[in-house]
Formats: structure tokens, sequence, C-alpha cells
């Protein structure tokens, strides 16, 4: 069983294992795909050319949610190009200069950011991008670390919000109880949830990097000397060609946000049947969050372009100059997605899910690993999730087999650790895979290449995730949250302080 299980999962380890190896996705990820189509086929040419190309890639492009995505992700875009052409980011960055004067202002109003913005991680990712952005680079601080903070406030901060579309997934996934409830109980277990927000404070406030991303953060403080007054990330002190609207305002980049995310949140609870009767709750619960996002979008950037025309901040040509232009900077994150998409398609043929299923639902049932069942839960999620890029996937697997295993018996709390367990090595998995679209999003909003986020980011996951491990091994005994929540908090502080003590103690580089 074991061995089925890691012949299945093998298509996307290659291409993870390549993609951090050379540091190119797109060839990596296409390897990873052919291999797939290879084993499902038997090596027939015609055969794998078939289900890579068609029950692969076209099937992925088809298929209604993952073009509600899309099309979300090319008005964002398109949105993002007009905010900067109407110099809105600009104008941010100057008041940014008078209003947050430290590096470790600009961070924590990053997280602060990421974590009101918690309907969506996509929404999120590249939302929370297009403000910081200008932020970011006017007090130094990296790509790679600016798209850390995006993707570590996105995943993980939906999975602790009940009004959220990852609420409305997980809710689903268990017949015969409320899933809501549920979703709400295990809210205070999650502990790879709350460990990460406790580490990106205690890095910000302790003003310190490890790692790669040390490595990241030292190269944008001597490029910010070399380029000192230009901003790389938006262009708008050096971009003539087109001009950014000496017109802009703070205004013209909060609004559109705004309208956004009102639109946007409108568009998820129309999908959910609020209009037809159907409380805000239920209405999220229910909702069609790749449907609701598109329409939000949509609307929001129409509404946009009638207010930059109306202030005339930018002219009707201007405008539809900018739109496609937009489109073109998503072009990469398009590809890669569809990509991952594809090589999801591949390890599903293979029986991944099955395989993996089999495996947990026989350790499960393994009296003597009962206490210990939140941990391994959390492990195999994790690789689960890692390996495919998808925590949605990894819910769909893990939940209804942890919820058999308990009867879905809501007065077990050893049952709520568990399904807990599964949501955190989802998002664990989906934090750290190169190929996970939470994570592609995190790397286009901040403008960062995305083997380099993946890189850099890795590290730090993996320390929370040591720590949540330790948490769950507790918890599976314990199993008392107000008890188990603050020693995962207390040990990842202390984690993080031990860490930076062996960096200040590292003799400097000749």
């Amino acid at each position: 069983m074991l061995g089925q299980t890691i012949l299945s999962l093998l298509p996307p380890i290659i291409a993870i294992a390549l993609a951090l190896i050379t540091k190119e996705v797109y060839s990596s990820l296409f390897i990873g795909i052919l291999v797939g189509g290879m084993m499902y086929t038997g090596f027939s040419f015609t055969g794998t050319l078939e289900h890579v190309f068609v029950n692969g890639m076209v099937g992925s492009l088809t298929d209604s949610w993952n073009i509600g995505i899309l099309v979300f992700l090319v008005i964002l875009g398109a949105m993002v190009m007009l905010m900067n052409r109407a110099g809105g980011s600009a104008a941010f960055g100057r008041w940014s200069v008078e209003h947050v004067k430290t590096k470790t202002g600009a961070q924590l109003a990053t997280i602060a950011l990421g974590v009101l913005i918690f309907i969506d991680d996509y929404f999120n990712c590249l939302t929370v991008g297009s403000v910081m952005s200008p932020l970011a680079e006017r007090h130094g601080i990296s790509r790679a670390k600016l798209a850390y903070l995006i993707d570590a406030t996105a995943a993980p901060i939906c999975i602790i919000a009940p009004i959220s579309s990852w609420a409305a997934a997980v809710s689903g996934f268990v017949d015969g109880v409320n899933g809501l409830d549920l979703f709400v109980r295990a809210i205070p277990y999650n502990f790879y949830a709350f460990l990460t927000i406790a580490m990106m404070l205690t890095l910000s406030f302790g003003k310190f990097d490890y790692g790669p991303m040390k490595v990241a953060e030292m190269s944008q403080k001597l490029e910010a000397r070399e380029t000192t007054g230009r901003s790389s990330i938006t262009g708008a002190e050096d971009m003539p060609n087109p001009p950014v609207s000496g017109k802009g305002k703070v205004i013209h980049l909060i609004f559109p946000i705004v309208v956004l995310i009102v639109c946007c949140v409108i568009g998820m609870i129309y999908t959910g049947g609020f209009f037809d009767g159907e409380s805000f709750v239920d209405a999220f619960a229910g909702s069609d969050a790749s449907v609701g996002l598109m329409y939000g979008s949509a609307v929001a950037l129409i509404i946009t372009i009638i207010f930059y025309l109306a202030t005339r901040v930018l002219n009707f040509n201007e405008i539809m100059n900018a739109i496609p232009e937009g489109f073109k900077a998503m072009v990469p994150a398009i590809l890669v997605l569809t990509f991952a998409w594809t090589l999801k398609a591949m390890t599903d043929s293979l029986g991944a899910k099955e395989n993996v299923a089999a495996l947990v639902d026989s350790a499960a049932h393994n009296g003597a690993l009962m206490s210990l069942l939140p941990a391994l839960v959390f492990v195999v999620g994790g690789f689960l999730a890692f390996a495919t890029g998808t925590s949605w996937g990894t819910f769909g697997i893990l939940i209804p087999i942890v919820a058999d295993v308990f009867h879905a018996d809501m007065s077990n709390e050893l049952m709520i650790v568990a399904i807990s367990a599964c949501m955190a090595g989802a998002v664990l998995g989906d934090h750290c895979s190169p190929i996970s679209d939470t994570t592609i999003m995190a790397s286009a909003g901040a403008q960062c290449d995305h083997v380099q986020h993946v890189s850099t980011q890795l590290p730090y996951a993996l320390t929370a995730a040591a720590v949540s491990l330790v948490s769950y091994i507790i918890a599976g005994f314990v199993r008392v949250w107000y008890v188990c929540l603050p020693i995962g908090i207390v040990l990842m502080v202390l984690t993080v302080l031990v860490i930076r003590n062996m960096e200040n103690n590292k003799p400097a580089a000749v």
C-alpha cells in the first residue's frame, strides 16, 4: 500500500524536485505531467499525448471552477495595472513614507491587511500584493519576504475565518453533522495557522531573518542603496512608456480595493442564495467562490473604470490600453496554474486519493495510534497537499475518513482535534508546495520569482510545521485547546528566538 501511494505521487514529487534544483518551474512541471501521463498509459506515445493534453490540460481548462479563477485572475491583473497607471500605487508609496516610518511597521501593516482580507486566499494574495508592494519597496522589504507575508496570511488566515470560502468548502465534507459548527470548534486546534501568525510577528518585531530569506533581504538592501529613489516594484518613477498619471491620489488605490472587497463578498453570497432568502452564514457556506469572485471582480472593474473617468485621472484610451497590459502581467501565473492543474489531473488518474485514503484509514483504525492520530493526520495531510498542490482536495480525502473513524461524534474532542489536524496539514502543504495555486498567486501578487518564493519560504513553513507537530502530539493526549494552544505559541516564539541566537552566533562570512 505504501509503495502504491508513493508511485501515484511520483509525478508531482519529480516536478517539485526539478523546480527546486533547476530553479525553472515551467519545464519542471511539464516533465512531471509527462511522467504522470506515461505511467497512466503504460508508456504509450499516442495514449500519453491524449491523456496529457485532452484529459489533463483541456480537461482542466474546461472545468468551470478553474475558468472562473482564471477570469478573476485576469480581471485583477487589469485592475492592478489600472491602479498603477492612475498613479494610485505611487501616491500610496508617497503616503507610506510619511505615515509608516520603519521596516517593522511596513511588515506589520502587510500582516494586518492580510488578516483583514480573510474572505478568500486568491483574493487575499493579489489584493495585498497590489496594495503593499509600494510600501514594501519604500522600506527595503524584498519581494521574497513580501511574498512570504502574503502567502502566510492567505490560507492560514482563511482556515481560521468562519466566514470565508475555505469555511464553506470544509463545511461540505462531513455528512450528518453541522459542518460550520464543526469548523468553528476546530479553529482553536488549528495550530499551524496560529503558529504561522506568531512566527511572522516574532520575526517582524525581532527584526531578523534566516536561511535563504536572509540572503534575499540582504540583496534587497544592497540593491536599495544602489537604486535610491526608484520603485522597482511599481516602476512609478522610471516608467516613461506609458506614463503614470500625475493626478493620482491615494483614493485612486483605496477606492478600487474597497469596491473589490464589497463586490466580491456580494458576489459570493449571491451564488449562495442570499438574495433568495438564505441567511448570510448559510449563503456563505453554500457559495461558489469561483463564480462569486468572478462576478464581484467584473463589477468592481466596471465601477473602477467609471470612477477613473469621472475623476479624469485617466482617459478612455489609457484605460483600454491598460487592461490588456494587466492581462499580459498575469500570463506567467496563468501558465503555472494551468500546468499545476494538469499535474493534479495526472496524479488523480493514478489513484493518489484512493491510495492515501486507504493508508490513513488502516492507520486510523489501529487502537494504539488513536492518541497520535492528529499528529499522523497532520503529517499525511501536509505531504499530500504538498505533492498535489491542493488543500481543498486534501480536505476532501482526509476529513471524511477521520469523521468515519469517530462515527461523526461531535462530543468526542479527539475527533475535533483530528479534523483540525486535517485542515492544518492541508494548509501546511498548500503553503509549501510550488504547484499550489495559492503559492503561485502569492508570487504573482508580490511580483516575485516563483522558485525564489518557494525556496525562501520553505524553511519558515517547516519551522512552524515542526512546532505544530509537537503541539498535535500534546493535543492528542491533553485535548483541551486553551492548554495546548498557548503551549504551542510559547514553543513557537522560543524556537524562533533560539534560531535568532544561533544566527547571531554564526561567524561572519569572509
